[in-house]
């Protein structure tokens, strides 16, 4: 797939399946093989369609992706955003890798519904938080339900900016 042309904006939302670092345990090539290692090749594949977007003819670019191998492939995000920040009363860390556009201004502050939410140690000693309904999720309906961008994301990014 190419970008071709010039474009004013782009807003890419580039499937997840293998830049998230919650999907890292599936890399162990000691645990699962040739598993992990088409893992890897599917995750090299992804960065690439990733830096197509980055990449593009465009001066106005927002790419957004979970907490990803983006951040040590390509580079830091230049914002993390929540669900909350945008009217949605739960957590699902967003990061936003910018060119030519500001931050994302939050639009409707909630507070999370603490009975949809739980905490839980990872694996480095650090505190995370994952989001009840979706866990729950088996299989395809879990990957597509979290795949989805909360509309209160959308219409901030659509007001803000374009224009």
């Amino acid at each position: 797939m190419s970008i071709d042309g010039k474009w004013d904006l782009i807003i890419a939302h580039p499937p997840c399946t293998y830049l998230t670092v919650t999907a890292n345990r599936w890399f162990d090539v000691q645990k699962y093989g040739d598993s992990a290692k088409e893992r890897f090749k599917e995750r090299y594949k992804a960065i690439v369609f990733f830096m197509r977007f980055i990449l593009a003819k465009c001066d106005h670019i927002a790419v957004e992706n979970p907490v990803s191998i983006m951040g040590t492939a390509y580079r830091s995000a230049d914002q993390i955003i929540q669900p909350w920040q945008f009217g949605h009363p739960t957590v699902k860390k967003t990061c936003l890798w910018l060119k030519g556009l500001p931050k994302l201004q939050p639009t409707n502050i909630v507070e999370v519904d603490k009975s949809d939410v739980y905490e839980y140690v990872s694996k480095s000693g650090r505190i995370k938080h994952d989001c009840r309904s979706r866990s729950k999720l088996n299989g395809e309906d879990r990957q597509k339900h979290r795949s989805k961008t909360f509309s209160g994301i959308a219409k901030a990014m659509a007001e803000q900016w374009g224009g």
